[in-house]
């Protein structure tokens, strides 16, 4: 009878600290969204200085020279989270993580000679609603989704 109700209350008190363990890997995920974005700003800038101008292709011929660390081709194999980048092609202009969220929310993305926005899509806590931020050419990093409170 004890051991019937220790398992409860060790079950219960797994219960209870699960949704704090899943926000806490979403946060961590959301980490890395940012380091990538603000990654994407300094290439962006030093594309700027050279060209006069910013780019919505990330890697390849006029490209801004950026790719998420270990890019392997996209989808659940990478070691990152969200696709970032802009619409275009895979590898070119957006890069697909591990959530393999759709390049379709990229859409606000852009890039012309005084400005740009960059997208990073993810859904990270498996809710079907993606996390959606962006970063501008004045390093404002923005949360138009809030995946953390949805």
């Amino acid at each position: 009878m004890e051991l019937m109700v220790t398992v409860s209350i060790m079950a219960l008190l797994a219960v209870i600290a699960m949704p704090n363990f899943m926000r806490f890997l979403a946060k961590a995920k959301r980490a890395e969204a940012y380091v990538n974005l603000h990654s994407i700003y300094a290439a962006q800038k030093a594309y700027w200085v050279e060209h006069g101008t910013y780019s919505t292709v990330l890697l390849g011929q006029g490209g801004i020279g950026w790719k998420p660390e270990g890019y392997a081709g996209g989808g659940e194999k990478e070691n990152f989270y969200y696709t970032y980048g802009f619409p275009g092609a895979e590898g070119q202009h957006y890069f697909t993580g591990k959530l393999a969220e759709s390049a379709s929310h990229l859409g606000s993305a852009q890039a012309g000679k005084d400005s740009f926005l960059a997208v990073a899509a993810g859904d990270i806590d498996g809710d079907g609603e993606p996390d959606i931020l962006t970063i501008d050419h004045n390093n404002t990093v923005r949360i138009v989704r809030n995946d953390l409170e949805s």
